[in-house]
């Protein structure tokens, strides 16, 4: 197996790695410990959009384990970085489909979010429409939501999406992620959006400037074959892959792509990186 000596910085799932949605995995507590103790630098990134920053250290405070702020990084986040770095905010209208997770990053960088049916019509002609349109995850989604979306679209606003994960880990079993609704709003509108979450490379990179690690230095853990390891591969990051969540070692045999380590879960990475240090 390759050395973990080299590794000083980490950017780690959360959904499916960390936790099944409430309920922590075995060895959280000690995963945080052993980082800390050996001062392994680290981002929690999520393409989960739905909760906010703080939301998460209190989730993480929930199950015993202590974070920053600036330890996290969501796929809204992200998207808001992105979009404040590539358009004007204070001249930018957004329509979200999503919750605060991906509303607040929005109107913390200064864009203006617009709501159910603020669009411009014969019959509403002194209204304005939005811009771009965000989707992220929403357990609020409803059909005056997707509605509106769809007329933005449609009328040309731009398609962006936070993350576009097909399905999502709880302690339920395995549900529809945000691509469920990404398909929809494809279907209605002939649109497919941009991603900004995993696998594409933008949410890593951004991770590794929070940490001011290069590449050599900085490994990618997930449990999810499609995004978090061909997310590290793309941005030419080494990965470690857990069994935890989506993704099966079955799922290695037919890859294209594969990551640098496997490993049954986070007390496995434990152990490793504890043998590596003595």
């Amino acid at each position: 197996m390759e050395s973990f000596k080299s590794i000083r910085a980490m950017i780690i799932d959360m959904d499916g790695v960390l936790w099944h949605g409430s309920v922590p995995q075995p060895g959280l507590c000690e995963f945080f410990e052993t980082l800390r103790d050996l001062q392994i630098r680290f981002i929690l990134a999520t393409n989960n959009a739905s909760q906010t920053q703080d939301q998460y250290v209190n989730k993480l405070a929930d199950m015993g384990v202590t974070v920053s702020r600036d330890e996290i990084l969501t796929s809204g986040m992200a998207t808001a970085l992105y979009l404040a770095e590539h358009t004007d905010p204070a001249s930018t209208r957004v329509f979200v489909v999503g919750e605060d997770g991906a509303c607040g990053p929005l109107r913390e960088q200064g864009f203006t979010l617009t709501g159910l049916y603020e669009l411009k019509t014969e019959k509403t002609p002194d209204a304005q429409g939005a811009d771009i349109v965000v989707c992220g995850k929403d357990s609020t989604l409803s059909w005056a939501k997707l509605a509106t979306a769809t007329l933005n679209i449609r009328a040309g606003a731009r398609f962006v999406a936070t993350n576009a994960d097909t399905t999502l880990p709880t302690e339920y079993g395995v549900t529809h992620g945000n691509g469920a609704i990404l398909a929809a709003l494809t279907a209605a509108t002939g649109v497919s959006p941009m991603v900004i979450g995993k696998p594409e490379p933008i949410m890593y990179r951004q991770a590794m400037k929070l940490l001011a690690s290069d590449p050599a230095e900085t490994i990618a853990i997930g449990d999810r074959l499609e995004t978090d390891i061909l997310g590290a591969v793309r941005t030419g990051i080494r990965s470690l892959m857990v069994l935890t969540g989506i993704s099966s070692e079955a799922d290695l045999r037919s890859s294209d792509y594969q990551p640098t380590w496997l490993m049954p879960d986070i007390i496995a990475v434990t152990e490793a990186l504890r043998r590596q240090a003595n």
